[in-house]
């Protein structure tokens, strides 16, 4: 297959499974347009986003497995996003009113993060995503657990990203993946890479974002200015939790179906001797 066409159709699967974010992407910028009768800009958001993904599932572009991860990182992201806005906190803020908030968090903000968990989902299932030489488990959820609590932590005592990415970086020297570019074509790219790789991309939403009034860092308050290059490391963080938890949970869904495939088997083996002529077996 010509390298041209190859890119051409994995760049057709990375865009659907961007179908929830670019569709976020949308409406945030349509808010500025237009509003939902009796609902504030923020509502409107939310609301849309909850059809979108209503919407998504009736079609079955997104499954019911892929719906619960996608709650899971929504309740991650409104926690980070409670801890980040408070006031004494001060990382970013909503400068807009909504009805649908807790405290100062528009509910709308945890589909940011069920939209990075959803284009790892989709990407994942399109691109039939192997892993070679994962960390264990246990290590792997360990990390995992120590860069969410770094998020909070760090603004009451030492910021341990730098830390904690030396930890992935050996926990993860080994681990590749490999992923379907295009029918018959597969191609290899070190774990380590492609943390890099994703959160440089969702630092580039994440400036779309920002122009678009999605939120505003306090040096964007007097008017939008890029997103500091140090987001990306920090996207990238978030990036190694959402693949992490994204890979486990399918670890423990392929687990369960290989017990229930076992428990099938002796109820269906007699039927398919008896199917099986003398000479065959």
């Amino acid at each position: 297959m010509r390298p041209a066409v190859e890119a051409a159709r994995f760049v057709a699967r990375l865009a659907a499974s961007c179908v929830f974010a670019a569709a976020f992407f949308a409406v945030l910028v349509g808010s500025h347009v237009a509003a939902l009768p009796g609902l504030t800009r923020y509502d409107t958001i939310f609301v849309a986003c909850v059809a979108i993904q209503v919407a998504l599932v009736a079609a079955r572009v997104e499954t019911k497995d892929e719906l619960a991860v996608l709650a899971l990182f929504h309740g991650l992201g409104l926690g980070l996003e409670l801890w980040k806005t408070d006031p004494r906190v001060g990382s970013w803020a909503y400068p807009e009113a909504a009805t649908f908030a807790i405290g100062q968090v528009p509910l709308y903000s945890g589909f940011m993060y069920a939209a990075v968990a959803s284009f790892i989902c989709q990407a994942w299932r399109r691109c039939d995503v192997t892993l070679h030489a994962p960390p264990t488990p246990r290590v792997a959820l360990a990390l995992v657990a120590a860069i969410y609590l770094n998020f909070f932590t760090h603004h009451l005592v030492w910021d341990l990203r730098w830390p904690l990415t030396a930890a992935v970086v050996l926990a993860f020297r080994r681990t590749s993946v490999t992923f379907a570019t295009a029918p018959g074509a597969r191609r290899r790219l070190p774990m380590v890479a492609w943390f890099a790789l994703v959160g440089l991309g969702i630092w580039a939403a994440e400036n779309a974002a920002t122009a678009g009034g999605a939120w505003a860092y306090p040096d964007q308050r007097l008017g939008w200015r890029a997103v500091s290059l140090g987001k990306i490391h920090a996207w990238a963080l978030l990036v190694i939790v959402t693949f992490v938890l994204v890979a486990e949970l399918k670890r423990r869904k392929a687990a369960q179906r290989a017990v229930a495939d076992e428990l099938d088997a002796p109820a269906r083996a007699p039927t398919a001797a008896a199917r099986t002529p003398a000479g065959w077996r």
